[in-house]
């Protein structure tokens, strides 16, 4: 099944004070806001990613040593554990349908 996001971006963390989290932290299922990124070498590469401060993905599969997979529209993207830990986000669903 694949996950469709709206085309718009709602600021669902100021309405709902939920404070950013490690991405880390994250579980399987969950919809998730980019908050922050970390800067230097890394942040083109997000950029070229499409991943920016703002933008909905899905927690869709963590993988043995921490590996988190995303979903962005139909891509996926595998974070390793250390790069997760400095990215910041906010949930926004627990268990999106």
């Amino acid at each position: 099944m694949m996950f469709e996001f709206h085309p718009y971006d709602i600021m669902t963390d100021k309405k709902s004070h939920r404070k950013p989290v490690s991405m880390s932290e994250t579980r399987v299922g969950q919809l998730l806001k980019i908050h922050s990124l970390p800067g230097g070498d890394y942040y083109p590469q997000f950029v070229r990613l499409g991943i920016h401060e703002g933008q909905r993905v899905k927690c869709l599969e963590r993988l043995p040593g921490g590996t988190i997979v995303l979903q962005k529209n139909r891509q996926q993207i595998a974070i390793g554990h250390t790069l997760a830990r400095a990215i910041l986000v906010t949930v926004i669903d627990e268990n999106p349908s």
